[in-house]
């Protein structure tokens, strides 16, 4: 089923819904979350910058699992269907800002596709990040998603080895400076 067309002023206000709840569940998470520990620390150092290495938390929930938006509800009367809103419960793990909560322990794979949008956060800030991410869904819903697909990409050219090292922050800011997003 398509996705409902929205006017310019119902997307603004989803965007500031979606970028409030993200730093409201930053302020939650970011308390109990914690560095990298030195093993993740040298996986992840040839791709991305000291800075974002030292600013990223990392939360593993032990049973819980990260609620889906109160605003969700909203949404459903807007026309939206309740099953094509991304299940927050479902996903191995989400990035607030510079805080990653994980259902799960962290692989490499997993860490390194949150720290791609960890840079995405830092390029674009809070709101941008919050626009092009409900945008990208309103044109195609959660699979086409270009701040995912960045992620996805990256995260793929990360698995196929360290001989294939690269600089996230340039390839994320290669995707701003093309209209990728």
């Amino acid at each position: 089923m398509p996705l409902p067309k929205l006017n310019p002023a119902q997307i603004q206000r989803v965007i500031q819904r979606v970028a409030d709840y993200i730093e409201r569940q930053r302020q939650t998470y970011r308390p109990i979350a914690v560095a990298l520990d030195p093993n993740k620390l040298a996986a992840m150092r040839p791709f991305f910058p000291a800075s974002t290495l030292e600013t990223a938390r990392l939360a593993v929930l032990g049973g819980n699992r990260v609620a889906n938006p109160p605003f969700y509800g909203e949404l459903v009367r807007m026309g939206f269907e309740a099953g094509s809103l991304p299940n927050f419960a479902l996903m191995a793990a989400i990035t607030f800002v510079d805080t990653v909560v994980s259902h799960e322990p962290f692989t490499d794979s997993v860490l390194f596709h949150e720290l791609v949008h960890v840079v995405q956060y830092q390029k674009l800030g809070l709101i941008e990040f919050a626009a092009k991410y409900v945008r990208g869904f309103l044109d195609g819903g959660s699979c086409v998603i270009p701040l995912e697909m960045n992620a996805y990409e990256l995260e793929a050219r990360f698995a196929a080895g360290p001989a294939n090292s690269f600089l996230v922050a340039d390839e994320v800011q290669k995707w701003i400076d093309a209209g990728k997003f």
